[in-house]
């Protein structure tokens, strides 16, 4: 009877992926990497116009011309974490006027019963970046040690801030709380325990991360096929990830002149009223949420950061103690963002960090 049920579980997940993957992602992959890479727009990338983009690039110019073409693009390998279990990739989770996001699902390669599920959003600055991220570096170890504990894992594609566009912040964080919601809508049929989710994101996605642990599954509806859909947070983990945009002078690292409110484009529309600026600015400072009540969180910074300056997880530190809030803080000396070292070895190590990741969401299992 048990081998009959997994059976049956394993045909409809597979009915899942048939349904609602998007067969023509590798071609809008490629088409929005050729448009990060071109920057004349003359529809190929050069070598005389890629510096570092073509050193990371280059292996992909198969004539050897010092010409890289969207075909060249098309027939690239697309990055996919490798953890052994089942993967539904490039699901369709929500419909935009921008066109459609697609999230990965990887399965853990045994489980009992229902998944638990980490959900991860990308870096960026809410204007670059994408699910593939989890393959990468560090989040690949993170989410491959994850999946090995048994959580499935979620990758999520949300839309992204352009200069002069009409995307903010707001919607980042809106189709990223939409995708926890779909993953609710589908918890039975995917095997997933939506009342057993958990985030971690890095910079932008550090931010979005909070977002999705500290506020209400409620709040912020987006798709009026999902609103009604809820989910629980358990716990999260932000990799430099800022807390508070209200209060501008947490960006200016170590008192710089230069300091400016670098992120407030990135939350008003042209379209919002300049009355409205505070009120959005403290809609998406996660700081905000925190309550006595909230979920678990722990905050990774480091103190060199001069993008998402150490002020963040000291200040949401601060409150947390006022409040008696579950927030846990580690500070990562000599480290910039990336976890890039300054002028010295960054202390406690990447391998330290990665592994206090991971043994703060499975301690929260």
């Amino acid at each position: 009877m048990n081998k009959l049920n997994t059976l049956l579980m394993s045909l409809t997940c597979l009915c899942i992926q048939s349904s609602y993957a998007d067969d023509s992602y590798s071609t809008i992959y490629a088409q929005k990497r050729m448009a990060r890479l071109d920057k004349d727009k003359n529809g190929s990338f050069e070598k005389a116009e890629g510096g570092k983009n073509w050193d990371r690039t280059k292996q992909l110019d198969l004539d050897k011309d010092n010409v890289i073409t969207i075909d060249e693009l098309n027939k690239a390998e697309i990055p996919y974490l490798e953890t052994g279990g089942k993967r539904d990739l490039n699901v369709v989770y929500k419909k935009t006027p921008q066109g459609n996001l697609h999230l990965d699902i990887y399965h853990p390669k045994v489980s009992e019963g229902k998944a638990p599920v980490v959900f991860y959003t990308h870096g960026g600055g809410w204007a670059a970046g994408s699910k593939h991220g989890a393959a990468n570096g560090s989040f690949a170890e993170v989410f491959t040690a994850l999946s090995e504990q048994g959580f499935c894992v979620v990758a999520i594609n949300y839309r992204l801030y352009t200069k002069g566009g009409d995307i903010a912040m707001r919607d980042c964080v809106t189709d990223c709380k939409d995708a926890v919601r779909y993953i609710a809508k589908n918890n039975d049929s995917l095997n997933i325990d939506s009342q057993r989710c958990y985030s971690m994101g890095d910079s932008a996605g550090g931010q979005i991360a909070q977002m999705l642990l500290l506020s209400s599954s409620e709040s912020l509806p987006g798709d009026e096929s999902l609103k009604n859909e809820s989910y629980k947070m358990i716990a999260g983990v932000s990799w430099y990830g800022p807390c508070d945009f209200e209060d501008t002078t947490l960006f200016n690292h170590n008192d710089r002149p230069d300091f400016r409110d670098r992120f407030g484009p990135r939350i008003i529309k042209s379209t919002d009223k300049p009355k409205d600026k505070l009120k959005l600015y403290r809609e998406m400072s996660p700081i905000n949420y925190l309550t006595k009540d909230s979920q678990p969180m722990l905050m990774i910074q480091g103190d060199s950061d001069t993008t998402i300056p150490v002020k963040h997880a000291y200040y949401m530190e601060k409150k947390a103690k006022e409040i008696s809030a579950p927030i846990e803080t580690l500070i990562v000396k000599n480290a910039g963002h990336n976890w890039r070292s300054v002028e010295a070895d960054i202390e406690p190590s990447r391998k330290v960090i990665i592994q206090r990741t991971i043994k703060f969401l499975v301690d929260h299992l």
